[in-house]
């Protein structure tokens, strides 16, 4: 199993960025997905989550109304959409799954998935 995050870059404050997350190896219509990213000298933080059929998505209150997690399972593709970036973005994004199948999921920690991408870096400059 394998997921591949990329899209990241160095944008202005007020840009846009897709990043986007391949998965490899698990069926993407059994797993919940999410994005948390980390910032540097700072915790992993939760950053937004989709469920499996893409009916329900959740968003950390810093990036609401900026933000839309997609996912387009034929493809085997998830995205983040963000838009009007500010430089308190700047961090490493990771994109993470999860069997929906299995029980206990705290959709909001990072503990609660089996799997993980390795990251891409988005710097927003002032």
């Amino acid at each position: 199993v394998q997921l591949q995050a990329s899209g990241g870059g160095l944008v202005q404050a007020g840009a846009s960025l897709r990043l986007s997350c391949a998965g490899f190896g698990v069926p993407f219509i059994n797993s919940n997905m999410a994005w948390f990213r980390q910032a540097p000298g700072k915790e992993r933080e939760f950053v937004a989550r989709i469920t499996w059929s893409g009916s329900r998505t959740d968003y950390a209150d810093s990036v609401k109304g900026r933000f839309t997690i997609s996912r387009d399972n034929d493809k085997n593709v998830m995205s983040l959409h963000m838009n009007n970036l500010k430089p308190e973005d700047t961090a490493v994004y990771y994109c993470a799954s999860r069997n929906r199948f299995r029980v206990g999921e705290r959709p909001f920690e990072g503990g609660t998935y089996d799997y993980w991408g390795r990251g891409t870096l988005v710097t927003v400059s002032s």
